[in-house]
């Protein structure tokens, strides 16, 4: 049996929080969200929150137990792609809402495999013996140190680590990775915003979420992200 729990905060500096999130429950699986906003005039939030509830609710609509893994896929990717015509569309259609967009992470669990989508630099980590991170970042400086132009430690406290390559609303169309992740017995995944894993190292998410119950991981991993000054909005999700 697969339960979601989940956690966020505005953080030590944002006048509001951007993160949004949703989770569904279907007959044999289930589904989560995290979605991190951007842009002004609440632009951020809207962007967030309609893209979290519209994947939601595609997915719970469209879902048949029936579907193999590629329908799977495919399911989540239109999901994305229809939140992003949504989103594009508002953002050309209200002049202070130009240019929003929103990243998103989402994963769809069935058995013993996650599927994951994500845009953008929010992360979907696997934690079993070990804390293995599955998404990829859309970002700048993921770019950069890919190209080697920076070290792999450079990349936390780089002024340009905030800017993201990808997201959801920004453009026309949008391009989601698609990855399939075996799930170990008694592993669990970790959805989060850049708010937490920016301000709460790996080691840390990992003893987390292996010493303490699951239904208290979420608030205390934020917990530790605002300790350690986590001044963006912070949102973590866990699925065991």
């Amino acid at each position: 049996m697969m339960n979601v729990y989940y956690h966020t905060d505005i953080g030590n500096a944002r006048s509001e929080n951007q993160d949004s999130f949703a989770s569904v429950v279907l007959e044999d699986a289930l589904f989560a969200t995290v979605c991190d906003g951007m842009g002004g005039s609440n632009a951020g939030s809207e962007a967030s929150r309609r893209t979290a509830d519209l994947i939601a609710d595609k997915v719970q609509k469209t879902y048949s137990t029936q579907y193999d893994a590629n329908h799977i896929r495919n399911m989540l990717i239109a999901a994305v792609q229809t939140a992003n015509a949504v989103v594009y569309d508002l953002g050309l259609s209200v002049p202070e809402w130009e240019g929003m967009g929103t990243t998103c992470v989402a994963a769809f669990v069935r058995g013993n495999t996650a599927h994951v989508v994500n845009v953008g630099d929010s992360r979907l980590y696997l934690v079993s013996h070990e804390i293995t991170q599955v998404t990829k970042d859309h970002s700048m400086v993921m770019r950069m140190y890919e190209n080697g132009d920076i070290t792999r430690d450079q990349i936390k406290n780089h002024p340009k680590r905030n800017v993201i390559t990808r997201a959801v609303g920004v453009a026309e169309d949008v391009d989601p990775d698609y990855f399939e992740v075996e799930m170990p017995e008694g592993s669990a995944l970790l959805l989060c915003s850049d708010g937490l894993y920016n301000y709460c190292d790996e080691g840390v998410m990992f003893y987390t979420v292996k010493h303490t119950d699951p239904e208290l991981v979420p608030e205390k991993l934020v917990k530790t992200a605002l300790e350690n000054n986590g001044s963006d909005n912070i949102t973590a999700m866990l699925i065991k």
